[in-house]
């Protein structure tokens, strides 16, 4: 329609970012207590799981990888494994062991260079098998 509108002082985005923020203030609110929920505390399943039906439940694995190698001035090779291995048990019951960067699956980003080159890796892999026997996996850099 050959019609177009010009603001004849734009404002910089630092100036609208100020007026966006301050053109209407929030009014204080009371606090009110969020209410408590009870948590469950014995750490496992509040039904029987045991059941071949629940094996998918035991079967998710989470790896938290921490991983660090690099050579020192000297030439040895400083390597640091601090990955720890999640599982579930019988009854839902979750647990953390100690595991190593040779037991994190092959899904996983994780690919330690031969030899000894400067390497970091930290992660959270989790792997599972569905209820019908599908491998499924995702992991989380950070």
């Amino acid at each position: 329609m050959g019609v177009s509108f010009n603001d004849p002082n734009p404002m910089s985005p630092m100036e609208r970012l100020y007026e966006i923020t301050f053109r209407d203030p929030p009014e204080p609110q009371e606090l009110t207590p969020i209410p408590l929920v009870r948590v469950q505390a014995d750490e496992q399943a509040d039904i029987d799981i045991s059941g071949d039906a629940f094996d998918f439940v035991r079967s998710i694995r989470v790896y938290h990888i921490q991983y660090r190698q690099h050579e020192n001035r000297d030439g040895d090779c400083n390597r640091s494994d601090s990955t720890r291995l999640g599982s579930y048990g019988v009854q839902g019951d979750y647990r953390w062991t100690r595991s190593d960067v040779s037991q994190v699956p092959t899904a996983s980003g994780l690919s330690i260079p031969n030899g000894c080159g400067s390497y970091f890796y930290r992660s959270v892999f989790v792997d599972w098998r569905d209820h019908a026997g599908n491998y499924g996996s995702e992991e989380v850099r950070y």
